[in-house]
């Protein structure tokens, strides 16, 4: 088993923030330290908000893409 399938993996289209980041911060407290999260967004506010959001809560953001009015966002706890 490769690293890729321990990612948790939330489709987030179609939320606004910060209902989208508050999606994510139920996923994140209920997940083990050490843990990655990636988040599928369209939503442009929370793509510059929620790696804010993250780090200012403890979070690592590890990487971000962003292509054709989408972000993919990893997160780790």
């Amino acid at each position: 088993m490769d690293a890729e399938d321990d990612i948790i993996r939330l489709d987030l289209r179609g939320l606004k923030c910060p209902l989208n980041w508050a999606h994510a911060k139920v996923r994140l407290e209920s997940m083990s330290r050490g843990e990655t999260i990636e988040l599928t967004i369209d939503d442009p506010r929370g793509a510059r908000d929620i790696p804010r959001a993250a780090e200012a809560e403890g979070y690592a953001l590890t990487r971000i893409d962003a292509a054709d009015g989408l972000w993919r966002l990893w997160i780790e706890k």
